[in-house]
């Protein structure tokens, strides 16, 4: 079984990130492997370990920095890495063909994993566009997978805490959330070994992806700032209770 696992490398969100001009960050910080990627990685390695035989590759398309990531998820479980170099700034359009290109050019996937999201863009794109491109369903926001020959049973969460069933044939994309599982952090000998696993560098203009009839790109950055007014709640017991419900009910919308 070939299992492809697409991670990002992604500023650490505990980070104090400095904006640079208009549309850049101070690069200066710490980066690592997206959150919701360790979840995709950590369900690779459980789904190699039933599976005899099995083969899971890290993909990553960023600059040469990124090999770090995919370090990290070798650490955690991959057998090897697919670093596709460049220093450009790839929107989910170009991302998706860099990581197609590369997974076609390597091998035969039977299932491809990666995170619902990237922490840094946000933009939930990537994956579908992988799943269209190589013609295969995509089902985001795991909660639970099991596989079973050519077949797999993907449990979803929806909002409230609600959760969606669904079958599908392999090969397929599935997007990690944070409830698949929890991640298996690695230990120093881990870590020791993940440096000698092989990572192929791949330049992305090596591939000769189709350039995409659209784009997106950053045109400008902006801290966000939030202005809040603070509210006394007084009153007894049964008081303040009926006002916090009031203010769930009608300001904030969040109950009905």
């Amino acid at each position: 079984m070939q299992i492809y696992v697409c991670v990002k490398h992604v500023p650490d969100s505990a980070a104090n990130i400095h904006i640079l001009g208009k549309d850049q960050i101070d690069e200066n910080v710490a980066f690592l492997l997206n959150p919701y990627d360790e979840h995709a990685v950590s369900e690779a390695a459980s789904l190699k370990k039933a599976n005899a035989g099995s083969e899971i590759i890290a993909v990553t398309v960023g600059k040469a920095d990124a090999d770090k990531t995919l370090r990290s998820a070798m650490a955690m479980g991959a057998d090897r890495g697919l670093l596709v170099e460049t220093d450009a700034a790839c929107d989910s359009m170009t991302t998706a063909r860099a990581l197609v290109a590369a997974i076609k050019r390597d091998g035969t996937p039977d299932i491809i994993l990666t995170g619902k999201e990237s922490i840094d863009a946000e933009g939930m794109q990537t994956l579908f566009r992988v799943g269209a491109m190589m013609d295969m369903p995509v089902v985001t926001n795991a909660a639970g997978l099991t596989v079973d020959g050519a077949n797999a049973t993907v449990v979803c969460e929806l909002s409230g805490g609600n959760t969606r069933t669904f079958e599908t044939n392999l090969p397929c994309v599935i997007g990690a959330g944070r409830g698949l599982n929890t991640p298996a952090y690695p230990t120093f000998p881990d870590v020791v070994k993940a440096r000698k696993k092989p990572v192929e560098t791949i330049s992305l203009d090596s591939l000769g992806i189709d350039a995409p009839k659209g784009s997106a790109k950053i045109v400008g950055l902006a801290p966000l700032v939030q202005n809040r007014t603070p509210k006394e709640i007084t009153g007894t017991p049964a008081e303040q209770a009926a006002q916090i419900v009031n203010i769930l009910k009608n300001e904030a919308k969040v109950i009905s």
